[in-house]
C-alpha cells in the first residue's frame, strides 16, 4: 500500500502538530508514507531519521504564484509528478477542492479528505478527529519527533554538568508574538544568578538582530545560537535541554515534540489551539487574559508578569 499523506501548512510549527496523525497513518498501514508538503515546514530536516517517512515531496507554490507548482500549468506539473508514484491512497488535511482534484486527476483510488470549504478552527482538533474517523481509533496529539540516538549521546558528551540547560524561543512570526527582548535577557540573568544555566538561542538567520543583542548583553557568554546550525542539526541540541522558555513559534513545537517541558508565553496567538495538545507544554499568558480570550489580536505582550515567567522558570528548571 503506497499512501500519500499532504499536508499543506507552511511552519515548523504546524508540520510537528500534525505528526501524530501521520505516525498514526503509517502504523495503520504498517507501511511508510510519503508526504506532499511546504519546504518552509522544515520536514526534510525535522524528519530526517523519522521511519515511518518514505519520501518528502515539497510542494513549491509561493504567494507571488512563481513557484513550480502554481497556477494552471503547476497544476497539472504537479498531477504528472505525482502520477509516477503511483499512491493507492491519500490523506489530504486540507478543505480545498484543488488537493481534492489533484488527487482524482492523478489517480488515487482511495481518497480522505477534510470537508470541503471547511471553515478555520482549531488545528489541533480538525487533525484529530479526520484521522481518528478515518483510522476508527483514538489518537493521542502528543506528537514525538525521532532522533537517532547516537546523535542525541554525541550532544550529551559535550554539555556541561556545571549548568542547566535551558533552550530560549526569543524569535516568533510576527513582532506582536514576542516577548520584549529585554525581558529575555533580564530573565536570563536572574535564573543565572539562582542556578547556572547556558541559554541556547532559537532563532533563525532572519533574527540576527535579537541574536547579537543577546550575545552583547550581560548574560551573552553564557548564550549559544542556533542561527548558523541547520535545524537537524539543533534537534541534539534542543534533545540535551532541561527547558524551553520563550514565544509560541515553531521552536515550542519541536521541544514539546522532543519531550523537553516548554513554559510557553502566549500574547497574540490561540492557546486552545497550540498550548494544550501537549503534556509538555505549561503557558504563561497576559494579566487580564484567560486561555479562552488569549487569541488572535489579543495584542498581549506589554501584560506578560515577568514574575511569573521567572517563578515558573525557576520551578521547571528544579
Amino acid at each position: 500500500m503506497k499512501v500519500l499523506v499532504i499536508q499543506p501548512k507552511v511552519g515548523m510549527g504546524d508540520m510537528v502538530i500534525y505528526l501524530p496523525y501521520i505516525h498514526a497513518i503509517s502504523k495503520k498501514y504498517q507501511s511508510q508514507v510519503s508526504l506532499l508538503v511546504k519546504e518552509n515546514s522544515r520536514a526534510s530536516e525535522l524528519l530526517l531519521d523519522d521511519n515511518h517517512i518514505d519520501e518528502i515531496i515539497n510542494l513549491d507554490r509561493n504567494k507571488n504564484n512563481s513557484g513550480h507548482h502554481d497556477g494552471i500549468s503547476g497544476f497539472f506539473r504537479l498531477i504528472e509528478e505525482l502520477k509516477k508514484k503511483r499512491f493507492d491512497k491519500v490523506f489530504i488535511f486540507n478543505s480545498s477542492l484543488r488537493y481534492l482534484l489533484l488527487a482524482k486527476f492523478t489517480g488515487i483510488k482511495s481518497i480522505a479528505q477534510y470537508p470541503l470549504f471547511k471553515k478555520k478552527d482549531n488545528i489541533v482538533l480538525s487533525a484529530k478527529i479526520f484521522a481518528e474517523n478515518e483510522l476508527n481509533t483514538i489518537i493521542s496529539s502528543q506528537p514525538n519527533l525521532i532522533l537517532n540516538k547516537n546523535k542525541i549521546e554525541t550532544v550529551k558528551k559535550q554539555f556541561s554538568n556545571t549548568f542547566n540547560h535551558v533552550c530560549l524561543g526569543i524569535s516568533a512570526s510576527g513582532p506582536t508574538k514576542r516577548w520584549a527582548l529585554q525581558n529575555y535577557i533580564r530573565l536570563c540573568e536572574k535564573i543565572n544568578e539562582k542556578l547556572p544555566t547556558k541559554f541556547y538561542l532559537a532563532a533563525g538567520k532572519k533574527d540576527l538582530d535579537l541574536v547579537n543583542k543577546m550575545l552583547s548583553s550581560k548574560i551573552g557568554k553564557n548564550c549559544v545560537p542556533f542561527n548558523d546550525l541547520k535545524i537537524s542539526e539543533t534537534l541534539p541540541l534542543i534533545k540535551n535541554c532541561k527547558l524551553y522558555i520563550g514565544n509560541d513559534t515553531g521552536w515550542l513545537h519541536i521541544c514539546a515534540a522532543l519531550n523537553i517541558k516548554c513554559l510557553a508565553l502566549f500574547m497574540d496567538s490561540p492557546v486552545l489551539a497550540y498550548g494544550k495538545y501537549s503534556k509538555n507544554i505549561d503557558i504563561v499568558i497576559p494579566e487580564g487574559e484567560t486561555e479562552e480570550t488569549t487569541t488572535h489580536d489579543t495584542l498581549g505582550a506589554d501584560k506578560i508578569s515577568f514574575d511569573e515567567v521567572l517563578r515558573k522558570s525557576i520551578k521547571l528548571i528544579n
